[in-house]
């Protein structure tokens, strides 16, 4: 009986470790939080004129300015996000960000997405004038994953598993986080950008 009850005990905590990793796996659980699940744009308020939609249960932008700006506010997390986008598609991911109506590097910490920005020091995988990358990594024309973390003053940008950029730095403390659609001066040129998969974890 002893060994039958063993046996069972054993098979059991395989099966929740088994699920566990199975959970992991498919990025539920373990305290993330879905933002966007290819269904809808319910935790984000639109600002500006960037038409953001649905396609395939992949988050699109390719006209306009804009960003979509999330609900909920957040202090210390980690986001992981894929993203897809042209060599010249100007994005980004937009944290902490301490105003609703004027979203910008100066207000929030911006994370991001520009292979071809004309100062490489803060294309993509960079934290615009916080912490720059060298050499500068390529995005463009595949699907990637983002993870950008804050915790306190500590900043932390990983590109495809790979920490790319990281500073200290204590200007903005909470505040909502923003996906970009942004192309200059030429708001009508279609280069898009694409999301899938946002999710957050509170640190």
């Amino acid at each position: 009986m002893k060994r039958t009850f063993w046996i069972g005990t054993a098979s059991i905590a395989a099966a929740v470790a088994g699920c566990g990793h199975m959970e992991s796996m498919m990025g539920g659980g373990g305290g993330w939080e879905t933002v966007f699940d290819g269904k809808g744009i319910d935790n984000f308020e639109r600002v500006g004129d960037a038409n953001w939609r649905i396609e395939d249960g992949v988050l699109v932008a390719d006209k306009g300015q804009g960003y979509l700006l999330t609900k909920k506010s957040y202090r210390d997390f980690t986001i992981r996000a894929e993203f897809w986008a042209e060599a010249d598609t100007n994005s980004g991911i937009f944290i902490r960000c301490n105003s609703r109506k004027d979203i910008g590097a100066a207000n929030c910490y911006e994370f991001n997405i520009w292979d071809t920005r004309p100062g490489q020091e803060y294309s993509t995988g960079g934290i615009v004038d916080t912490a720059k990358v060298n050499p500068p990594p390529k995005a463009g024309g595949k699907w990637n994953t983002y993870e950008v973390t804050a915790r306190g003053d500590h900043l932390v940008s990983v590109l495809n598993g790979k920490k790319v950029a990281e500073a200290h730095n204590g200007k903005h403390a909470e505040g909502p986080f923003a996906l970009q659609r942004f192309n200059g001066n030429d708001k009508t040129s279609p280069i898009p950008v694409k999301f899938r998969k946002v999710e957050i974890k509170a640190l």
